[in-house]
């Protein structure tokens, strides 16, 4: 006798802030290949550079497609992206940013959006710290991703005719 689990199902974004054109069709197969099918991406010119371009594709699938679509762009140079997957039942969301610089990050998000850090990772930190309330700051802005967050906003920044996308609670 068999167990069925049953598939958990979530949503997510994936926020492409800023490529060259080259690698359009590149980041479109990469993303057909994470999700599992095809999907169409509008590409439309990213202000903070004359030859990028930026878009947005809103997905659905099992917990996890997140990870495997922030994976499946990892790696390519002057590819500027962030992967978000909300909370579903049994589990955290997530979002990855990634830069040129920086490379990628990952962190855990509540049903609000806000990042989480976890006990271990928050130990390290005050650990980190000792007794020092500057380092203690420094980590907390590592662990929440700050860095990268400095590096996105003006690439998040839309440019005039984006889209705006609602994300919905799943669960």
């Amino acid at each position: 006798m068999s167990i069925s689990i049953p598939r958990v199902i979530t949503r997510g974004v994936v926020f492409i802030h800023s490529t060259p054109a080259v690698l359009c069709p590149h980041i479109t197969w990469a993303l057909e290949s994470a999700l599992g099918q095809r999907v169409a991406l509008d590409w439309i010119r990213q202000p903070l550079g004359p030859k990028l371009l930026r878009t947005e594709l809103s997905w659905a699938g099992e917990a996890g497609t997140g990870g495997k679509v922030a994976s499946a762009l990892r790696g390519w140079d002057n590819l500027r992206y962030e992967v978000t997957e909300e909370p579903s039942h049994g589990n955290d969301g997530s979002r990855w940013s990634h830069t040129p610089s920086l490379g990628i990050h990952h962190t855990w998000t509540s049903a609000g959006g806000d990042a989480v850090i976890n006990e271990d990772r928050l130990r390290a930190a005050i650990s980190a710290g000792k007794s020092d309330l500057t380092v203690l700051a420094q980590e907390l802005d590592r662990l929440l991703g700050l860095d990268w967050d400095d590096e996105l906003e003006p690439f998040r920044q839309a440019g005039e005719g984006a889209t705006v996308r609602w994300l919905h609670r799943v669960g």
